[in-house]
């Protein structure tokens, strides 16, 4: 079983947005002109549409922040938009490597920082908001069987035909309604990530965050992190340390359809 350190990436494409030096793509200024209109008119248009399961979908992005801006202190890592990640491509929708949040969610996850920073802690942010096209690449991607490039990094004890029965993939995904985020601890007096006995998106028992075959420190560590998101209204997820829900999520109903970029909320 093969788990990095979160420190030697090598042979990967890990976009890393520190929020004081986000990386943009060089655009000419009247390319940028006619993107920025273009935006702001498709903003205009709020559609509602239904899939064929009834799910309701939505590119209405008027409640929505940038985290870079509703949480200045927090790291961010979009594993989805480098390609470092279960897949080893970017996925689709991840069109910049910002994160985005409900209003509520972003205001939330502003007070845990607080209350962390005073540990000596900040927050590093994997994935926030996430298009319901994203979550469809990774439907395509669990259905091509032969596909397992990244399989030693985050399933080797899994065969990848069990991803969709155990419940790892499915057509949807609460990250899609906005108020859900993965995330972990960063030490700011180390200046490295705290060490939570497991990786991010790992498919396993390893994830699970009252796994016991982990040192009593990581142990703590993952309870750090859980005890501050659950003060401030966050709920965790049974099978993943790193996966929270704002209990009290503005759009419990509803799966948005817009990428993830500036432009998205603009």
């Amino acid at each position: 079983m093969i788990l990095p350190d979160n420190e030697n990436f090598e042979g990967f494409d890990l976009a890393v947005d520190q929020s004081e030096d986000i990386k943009k793509v060089e655009k000419n200024e009247d390319t940028e002109v006619e993107e920025k209109a273009a935006s702001n008119t498709d903003a205009d248009k709020v559609e509602i549409t239904y899939a064929e399961d009834g799910t309701k979908l939505s590119n209405d992005a008027s409640d929505f922040v940038l985290l870079s801006e509703a949480v200045p202190d927090a790291i961010l890592e979009i594993r989805y938009y480098s390609t470092y990640n279960f897949v080893g491509d970017r996925i689709d929708g991840y069109e910049e490597p910002v994160a985005l949040l409900t209003s509520e969610a972003a205001e939330k996850l502003e007070e845990v920082s607080k209350e962390l920073k005073e540990k000596g802690y900040r927050l590093k942010i994997y994935d926030a908001y996430r298009p319901q096209m994203a979550v469809t690449n990774f439907v395509k991607w669990a259905e091509d069987v032969d596909d397992t490039r990244m399989k030693d990094y985050f399933y080797p004890e899994l065969d990848k035909s069990v991803l969709f029965d155990q419940g790892y993939i499915a057509e949807h995904s609460g990250h899609s309604r906005g108020s859900t985020l993965d995330l972990t601890l960063f030490d700011m007096r180390t200046e490295k990530e705290v060490d939570m006995g497991g990786t991010f998106d790992y498919f396993g028992e390893l994830s699970h965050p009252d796994y016991k075959d982990i040192t009593e420190e990581q142990y703590n560590n993952r309870m750090i992190l859980r005890e501050a998101m659950m003060n401030h209204g966050f709920k965790p997820l049974d099978e993943e340390w790193w996966h929270f829900t704002l209990e009290d999520e503005p759009y419990p109903d509803t799966y948005y359809t817009f990428p993830v970029s500036e432009d998205s909320v603009d």
